[in-house]
């Protein structure tokens, strides 16, 4: 795995050589690392479609979108342009209202895809992006239920639960790649801020703040393992600091891997002067080395660690990259530092993105299968819509709809080489034995409940708990981590009066194996969520001990459930690839105009990682972007 660039002239080669012996390890920092959402998991879309959430209205803290506007006609689609939360709601396809032809087709509305949208509209592409499920949104979509004996609805987020950067309150930084495309379409979301969450470990239960490895008495870190542990944690700190240095130098949207990125991004080296290229070179090997040379002897501080990096990448400190852990550390740590609640959860992130691709003339179309990427001479020039029908003389009646410029997509690795979208013979033979071979994660299992509880009851719990149960076995051992998420301790939006949810789930330990070829239907199933999901309501007890009589609603989620509503390989989390062992790859292909984003590709798994993919993927579609991106990053410093 590595860089493709797709028959390159040789002056470009040149040019991105040296540019990348200048800052290839900044470049995978910049995007990786936009660790402000730091502990986003991107779990998949569970249970049934969401419905309408009406969005709160709120203040753009940016007037990047003034500064900046398409200079591209906007195209008036063939039907009105369906506003977030109709396609919330939608029942309906409607992706034969769609045009016969695009500049950019998108294929998945991941928060990745959105992304890739977003930009691409704002670029001036005519672009259309068509998803097989019934909301947008993938991890991000939510869902509701309702209970039989309460009046109202229950809003579940299904997938990321951690978010930082977000607040259009605070100003924002350019390593942030979901805050900086939300800042460039002029969206905003509302957020509640906070600053704490619980912690459930063996040696006792303590609240996470800022001040976790600081020298003072509440610190926790210190409590724990004393003086030493804390010296060892300050110097981690300290080692991070020119990380973070890197970090601010580059702009997420400044980065494409074309010639163009002499423009964009070689405006911005300059800035590298006074980095240490030496140290910046660490910033693609694994976390572990940081850690080790800091953290010499406390094991607690290592346990720590690995569960942080774990919850980021699904993998432990030696698996995970660097520069995946660079600035989340400086972040989840400088003093001030505060974490946001999305108001409405995390579909209202989904909202924002889509209202920006509309405003510029995007369109967007649900359950609107792809069912083939269309190539020809070696270049993607479009998609087939699932759903059509062969006439009598064999002739395929699928609705061919054309892309000028590229097709992007924001299909899993798996999805896209598996399922037989893409004809495999118009890669290199190497290519797709690589991509086939993509270390597969682990899934999960996940608990929503809706529940009886007050006001007073909810501000004695914290909106988050990380959970261990035995460091020794390693955070990834079946039935050892969890984590919970209970936003109504923030936002009382998401359900009933007098009511909550939460959503608790073991993070990337099921083994999919031992649901493999299972009825969803069968008793054999039914039996096997309820003693799966045993462990997960023994944990949840330990935090509200009588959650099974509060309890007014339940879903259980299994890897099945990631698979069905996904297509994701397995039901997996996301490639559990080992840093200093592979690399994801980035945005462009061997097939010319085929791009992809996602947590498939550089820089990985994670909110904060995919929203980069979507940026790389726009950046990526055309030389004729460049301009508009110039004007951007004008109105971004601006």
């Amino acid at each position: 795995m590595g860089i493709n660039l797709i028959r390159p002239q040789r002056f470009m080669t040149m040019a991105l050589s040296r540019l990348s012996s200048l800052t290839i390890s900044v470049i995978a920092l910049v995007l990786a690392l936009s660790t402000k959402n730091a502990l986003s998991f991107t779990t998949s879309p569970l249970y049934k479609s969401s419905h309408h959430h009406k969005h709160p209205s709120t203040s753009s803290s940016s007037s990047i979108h003034n500064k900046f506007t398409s200079s591209a006609a906007v195209r008036r689609p063939s039907r009105p342009v369906l506003s977030s939360s109709r396609l919330q709601a939608i029942s309906s396809s409607s992706s034969s209202s769609a045009s016969s032809e695009y500049d950019v087709i998108i294929i998945g509305s991941g928060i990745g895809g959105l992304c890739a949208a977003a930009m691409c509209t704002l670029y001036g592409y005519s672009t259309a992006l068509f998803e097989a499920h019934t909301a947008v949104g993938g991890a991000a979509h939510g869902f509701v239920a309702k209970a039989p004996s309460v009046e109202g609805t229950f809003h579940f987020d299904t997938g990321p639960s951690f978010f930082s950067g977000l607040n259009p309150a605070l100003p924002p930084k350019a390593s942030n790649p979901l805050r900086t495309v939300l800042d460039a379409v002029d969206e905003s979301v509302e957020c509640y801020k906070y600053t704490s969450f619980g912690l459930k470990f063996p040696e006792g239960d303590f609240v996470h703040t800022p001040s976790f490895g600081s020298n003072n008495d509440d610190g926790v870190l210190k409590r724990v393992a004393g003086d030493a542990a804390v010296r060892q944690w300050q110097a981690l700190m300290k080692s991070m600091e020119p990380l973070e240095m890197a970090v601010a130098a580059m702009p997420t949207a400044a980065l494409r891997f074309d010639v163009g990125a002499i423009l964009t991004a070689g405006r911005f080296l300059p800035n590298f002067a006074q980095t240490n290229p030496f140290e910046n070179l660490k910033l693609t090997g694994p976390f572990s080395k940081i850690v080790n040379e800091a953290v010499t002897t406390d094991g607690f501080t290592r346990n720590w660690i690995d569960l942080l990096c774990f919850c980021l990448s699904g993998l432990p400190a030696n698996g995970t990259i660097t520069a995946e852990m660079g600035l989340m550390m400086g972040e989840f740590y400088s003093p001030g530092a505060v974490m946001d609640c999305p108001r409405g959860g995390a579909k209202s992130i989904i909202d924002a993105l889509v209202r920006g691709i509309e405003k510029n003339g995007g369109e967007i179309y649900v359950r609107s299968r792809v069912d083939e990427i269309v190539l020809s001479d070696g270049r993607a020039v479009g998609v087939k819509l699932a759903g059509g029908s062969v006439s009598s003389s064999g002739t395929d009646k699928k609705k061919t709809i054309k892309a000028k410029k590229a097709v992007i997509s924001n299909l899993s690795v798996w999805d896209l080489f598996h399922s037989g979208i893409v004809n495999d013979n118009a890669f290199p033979a190497d290519f797709v034995k690589e991509r086939k071979a993509t270390p597969v994660g682990k899934s999960f299992m996940h608990l929503h409940v809706g529940f009886e509880m007050s006001k007073e009851e909810l501000s004695q719990l914290q909106a988050h708990y990380m959970y261990i149960d035995d460091w020794s076995r390693g955070v990834e051992a079946e039935d050892n981590a969890v984590l919970l998420s209970i936003p109504s301790v923030h936002d009382e939006t998401l359900a009933p009066p007098g009511h909550a949810v939460l959503h608790i789930y073991t993070p990337a330990t099921e083994d999919y194996a031992r649901w493999e070829g299972l009825d969803r239907k069968s008793n054999k199933y039914q039996h096997l969520k309820e003693e799966r999901s045993q462990y997960l309501w023994k944990v949840l007890e330990k935090i509200i001990p009588d959650i099974r009589n509060r309890a007014k609603i339940v879903q259980v989620g299994t890897p099945l459930t990631h698979q069905r509503f996904l297509n994701r390989h397995r039901g997996s989390y996301g490639p559990a690839i080992v840093a200093g062992e592979g690399s994801f790859p980035f945005p462009k292909t061997p097939v010319d105009g085929l791009l992809v984003c996602g947590d498939s590709c550089f820089p990985g798994i994670g909110v904060p990682a995919v929203a980069g993919s979507g940026i790389l993927a726009a950046n990526s579609v055309s030389l004729d972007s460049v301009g508009k991106q110039l004007e951007l990053l004008k109105a971004l410093k601006a």
